[in-house]
């Protein structure tokens, strides 16, 4: 990289670069990483267990679609997902994705320059801890009643309620005139469900007159909470290197348009010089592509279809017409 990004200088941290999976990823990341280190970064063993400030980008697999946006947190020495998945593309075409993380405390990501997801850094990760935490010293009453319906005590089982048989000869079923008793045995009409059978029996259920509702905990300020001003601060030490980290089952991601920057109007000026000056070229010359190759599959499967009658004439003795 061409400088050192620090969080310590209160900077916005730009991240931003397109993707395109011309081979049509059905699993795979295409995730950039924000790498600590310096001078003495050694990039021959950058690997999945490298630390990082950042990883950002999209991830797809089976039904899972989404971008990552990861943070490293130094007080907790932990890198933090964020809450709700952020969607990607997955077509077959570049798509720009920018994050931008402010020292406000907030964030942003973008999609080819369209804001889909923003928010404060507290909101959308497990930066902090819970403001409020139950009452370590409130347990529920032994005698609070939470169960809202009890049997009734008055309702009693039927007389005979248990010798009403499940299924009774089907009273409509005549035996057959070509019925033998000597060859057939004693004839017996086929058994039908009984219209009077009700099931086990049960007894009704009737409003707990004791009922209190469901008991809830009561709360109180969690001791450990308190705000993180440097919550955004996840290159604090500084951050001199970018990489990708490839998973995939199936090769062919073309990665582009690379910048890392503290202003994202630098960042938006460069798409426009680079990856949106291309895009609209793009798309028509993958149109035109798929286009012809739907005309050569209906004209490679027309060609298979005329051979197959061919050769249906030939066994038909066609020569003859």
């Amino acid at each position: 990289m061409a400088k050192t990004f620090k969080s310590s200088n209160k900077k916005d941290l730009v991240i931003q670069y397109s993707v395109k999976h011309e081979q049509k990823i059905d699993c795979g990341g295409a995730y950039i990483k924000l790498l600590p280190g310096g001078k003495k970064f050694d990039s021959k063993k950058f690997g999945g267990d490298t630390p990082y400030g950042v990883m950002f980008g999209p991830d797809i697999c089976g039904a899972n679609k989404r971008t990552h946006v990861i943070f490293h947190y130094d007080k907790k020495d932990d890198n933090l997902l964020i809450k709700k998945d952020v969607g990607c593309e997955t077509d077959q075409l570049s798509h720009l994705y920018t994050l931008v993380l402010r020292p406000d405390n907030t964030f942003e990501v973008f999609v080819d320059n369209k804001s889909v997801r923003s928010g404060k850094l507290e909101d959308e990760f497990d930066f902090l801890p819970e403001k409020e935490i139950k009452d370590p010293d409130q347990s529920k009453p032994d005698d609070w009643v939470d169960v809202k319906e009890i049997v009734d005590p008055e309702d009693v089982k039927p007389e005979g309620y248990d010798d009403i048989p499940e299924e009774i000869p089907d009273p409509d079923a005549t035996k057959p005139d070509d019925w033998d008793d000597e060859d057939d045995g004693e004839w017996e009409a086929p058994m039908m469900d009984n219209p009077d059978y009700k099931g086990p029996w049960k007894p009704k259920m009737i409003p707990n007159p004791d009922y209190k509702g469901p008991w809830v905990h009561p709360m109180i300020a969690n001791p450990e909470y308190s705000y993180d001003d440097n919550m955004y601060a996840v290159c604090k030490d500084g951050c001199t290197h970018v990489g990708f980290e490839l998973w995939q089952v199936k090769s062919g991601t073309i990665f582009d348009d690379i910048i890392v920057t503290d202003s994202l109007e630098e960042a938006q000026k460069f798409a426009e010089e680079t990856f949106f000056k291309k895009k609209d070229g793009e798309k028509t010359m993958f149109e035109e592509a798929e286009k012809k190759r739907r005309e050569e599959e209906a004209q490679a499967a027309m060609d298979e279809e005329e051979d197959f009658d061919m050769e249906d004439m030939d066994m038909m003795g066609g020569d003859e017409f």
